[in-house]
C-alpha cells in the first residue's frame, strides 16, 4: 500500500515590505511522502514571497507538467512559472518559452543550479529570477514543521524573519543571475 500525503495547515501572517504586499493567508498544503521538509518549506516560502492575485499550488510532484506553484489570470493562463530547487536546464527552457515570468527558489547548493543551467541553452535565461534563502533558515524552519504551523513572515531589504511557535528565526533571501 503506497504512503499517502501528510496535509498541513499553515497560517502565515505576512508583512513583505520589499513589494508591499500585506496579508493573512490560510493554505492546506499537500507534502508528497517523497518530499523532503526543506523543499516543503521553500515551497511555502516561494509561494508566499511571490503572493499575489491567482497564485496556487499545482497539483504536486506527480504532475510533472507543471511547476510546483503557479500563477494563473482568471481564464487559466498562466502568468508565472515558480520552480523549486535545481530544476534542469530542458525544465527551465520550457518554463520560460510557456511563460514570461519564471521564479526559482533553491533550497540547494545554487552552484548546481547555476551550472546547470550554462549545459544547454535556455531561452531568456537572463529573465529568469533565483532566489536563494538562507540554508539555515530553511533547516530550522524544517525542523519546526507540524501539521497545524502558524507564521509571522516578514521581508525587508532582502532579509526574511519568521517567527514561529514564539520563536523567531531570520535569514538572508539572495538574489541569483543564471546568465554568466
Amino acid at each position: 500500500m503506497a504512503l499517502g500525503s501528510t496535509v498541513h495547515r499553515i497560517k502565515v501572517q505576512l508583512s513583505d515590505t520589499d513589494r508591499g504586499v500585506y496579508e493573512a493567508l490560510d493554505l492546506r498544503l499537500a507534502q508528497h511522502p517523497s518530499e523532503t521538509p526543506s523543499y516543503l518549506v521553500t515551497r511555502l516560502l516561494a509561494y508566499c514571497l511571490s503572493y499575489e492575485e491567482g497564485i496556487e499550488f499545482s497539483h504536486g510532484l506527480s504532475h510533472v507538467e507543471e511547476p510546483a506553484v503557479w500563477i494563473k489570470t482568471l481564464d487559466g493562463r498562466v502568468t508565472g512559472w515558480i520552480e523549486i530547487g535545481t530544476p534542469s536546464a530542458e525544465r527551465l527552457h520550457k518554463a520560460s518559452k510557456a511563460c514570461a515570468r519564471v521564479l526559482v527558489f533553491t533550497h540547494h547548493d545554487p552552484q548546481l543550479l547555476q551550472k546547470e543551467a550554462q549545459r544547454l541553452p535556455i531561452h531568456r535565461l537572463e529573465h529568469i529570477a533565483v532566489f536563494v534563502p538562507e540554508p539555515s533558515l530553511v533547516t530550522a524552519l524544517a525542523g519546526c514543521l507540524g501539521r497545524n504551523v502558524q507564521w509571522e513572515l516578514v521581508r525587508s531589504g532582502g532579509q526574511l524573519y519568521v517567527n514561529a511557535d514564539g520563536v523567531t528565526y531570520e535569514g538572508a533571501l539572495t538574489p541569483l543571475s543564471l546568465a554568466v
